[in-house]
């Protein structure tokens, strides 16, 4: 039987138009399937902040950040904590991720045209020893344009292979089945979904109105993982992360609901560390979503109080910004599904930024103008309107009525005005002191040693019952699904592989659902920056071995 082409990708997200930019400079035949309309290109990563990992770069030098690939494989290590037999590949992967971090990837990206923003963030701060999890050091680099911004130059290299005859882009293609017809997997089959023109993001028709078979030498897996299915996660979920919770916002359309990695198992691929997962603690409901459960992150500087549901501090060193999965462990064993940031007017002007190209208008449309604009006083016009609209925002000018307006907001009696009124009478009275004893006043001092942070990203210190710094701000978090850590077990040229170890034959992954290379390059947790970073190198890798092979 003839081949339709030379390799079919599965899946248009970040990683698939990395596979295929690379397939068409190969002089490849590509058909590039997926079951979203074609205004849905680029998957998840149109969504994101934008936020890439980089070591040693120029944006890090120019603001006198002292990075090495020695420091920054420390952290990935105390970060990823392998230790299961089956995290060789991963490990594997991560040593080729870190060495790329700190080597081409900026110049890669660079002559594709990509540009960053010239603060660099300092995400996953960790808290713990040398040697335990976070980054030492500010390496969370915004692309220019956020995520669309990312996803431009591989839709226009795939573009360009699409006019040259090279790439068949097909849209409203479901994957059912993988099969073999000679020894290898090399048959697509599937359903064809009928047109939709819902705009990117909105739950799109099921409608089947036919079916489809598709042969090539080689397969390339990049369907993404399985955040937005919620029983999916709830079914995966970890011991160690306590109860799965109850209610969960979704920061993942409902197409990503996993389907194609079980059809890639059933064909014989090896699925690992399907209980390693990525969910964030800061979600907020979205007053004008797109998807179903839309949830969005506050990326928060350290400074808002973060109190359990009943009004208690969390423990060091759980502060904003610093261990994601472990706020997430300890939130599971207190009962509730959701927590509460208090903070101050002055607070949430200066360190609130809302996660996504759609909340940040000045950065995804590349607006010098509006960017400087962060620097005047006001809240960012995005996270003003969360504040008059969002359903988890409470402002009140005195505690009293802040205190009766969350316990309201949750239809609970769970916060004591006394009680919490002590949590911030003895947090200010270490702010009126050059000393201190509370380590996230330290850690907010120390923050403002950074220039990136003192000039855009952390509040002076001041007392959050000051009226001069109000009115005072309550923001409730929900438990936000996002990224799936583990997936489909690649070796280093992204070949999946089957039970016995060996690559199942005509079948590469990369992007989520190899969990970004390997079946879990992060291991437990990220270092953040990571899974664009992930879904660009594993499909580079992917497009470039698949090219080899069917030569």
């Amino acid at each position: 039987m003839a081949y339709d082409a030379d390799v079919i990708v599965i899946g248009a997200g970040l990683a698939g138009l990395a596979a295929t930019a690379e397939l068409v400079d190969a002089g490849r035949k590509v058909i590039l399937l997926d079951q979203e309309p074609e205004q849905a290109l680029g998957g998840q990563a149109h969504w994101s902040f934008g936020g890439l990992f980089l070591v040693d770069s120029p944006e890090q030098r120019r603001l006198r950040i002292r990075d090495s690939h020695a420091l920054a494989w420390q952290d990935w290590l105390g970060t990823a904590g392998f230790d299961r037999p089956e995290d060789h590949w991963p490990r594997t992967w991560a040593e080729a991720y870190v060495d790329f971090a700190a080597g081409e990837k900026r110049s890669w990206l660079h002559r594709q045209g990509v540009r960053f923003f010239p603060v660099v963030g300092w995400a996953e701060r960790g808290g713990y020893a040398a040697t335990g999890h976070g980054n030492s050091v500010p390496r969370f680099h915004i692309t220019w344009g956020t995520g669309p911004g990312l996803v431009a130059p591989f839709e226009r290299r795939v573009r360009a292979g699409a006019a040259r005859g090279l790439v068949d882009l097909r849209f409203r293609h479901r994957v059912t089945a993988l099969t073999r017809s000679a020894g290898a997997v090399d048959t697509v089959s599937g359903e064809v979904l009928a047109p939709s023109d819902v705009p990117r993001g909105k739950p799109s028709s099921r409608e089947v109105t036919g079916a489809f078979e598709l042969r090539a030498q080689a397969v390339i897996v990049t369907s993404g993982g399985i955040g937005g299915n919620h029983e999916l996660v709830r079914a995966n979920w970890p011991e160690r992360l306590g109860t799965p919770p109850q209610r969960m916002l979704s920061g993942v359309p409902a197409h990503v609901d996993g389907k194609m990695l079980g059809i890639t198992e059933a064909a014989g691929g090896r699925i690992i560390n399907r209980d390693r997962m990525w969910h964030y603690t800061e979600g907020i409901d979205n007053w004008n979503p797109i998807w179903p459960l839309h949830g969005i992150r506050i990326l928060s500087g350290p400074s808002p109080l973060w109190l359990d549901a009943r009004g208690r501090r969390l423990p060091v060193p759980l502060f904003p910004g610093f261990d994601t999965l472990g706020t997430l462990e300890h939130l599971m064993r207190t009962g509730h599904d959701h927590t509460w940031f208090v903070l101050t007017r002055k607070i949430i002007e200066k360190e609130f930024t809302l996660s996504g190209s759609e909340q940040n208008p000045d950065l995804t449309g590349k607006s010098i103008r509006d960017v400087l604009g962060r620097a005047r006083s006001g809240a960012p016009g995005p996270v003003q309107a969360f504040m008059d609209r969002g359903a988890d925002f409470i402002v009140e000018r005195s505690l009293p009525d802040l205190v009766r307006r969350m316990n309201a907001l949750t239809k609970e009696p769970l916060i004591e005005e006394a009680a919490l009124r002590g949590e911030i009478v003895a947090r200010d009275r270490e702010i009126a002191n050059p000393f201190t004893k509370d380590l996230q006043v330290t850690a907010v001092r120390g923050a403002r040693k950074y220039l990136g942070d003192r000039l855009i990203r952390t509040a002076a210190p001041h007392r959050l019952l000051d009226p001069k710094a109000g009115p005072l701000i309550a923001v409730r978090l929900s438990i936000l699904t996002r990224k799936t850590l583990g997936g489909l077990e690649t070796d280093l040229s992204s070949r999946v592989l089957s039970d016995g170890g060996a690559p199942l034959p005509g079948v590469y992954a990369a992007g989520e659902a190899a969990g970004f290379g390997g079946g879990g390059v992060h291991g437990y947790r990220s270092l953040e920056g990571t899974f664009l970073g992930g879904c660009l190198f594993s499909g580079r890798t992917a497009g470039r071995a698949a090219a080899r092979a069917v030569a």
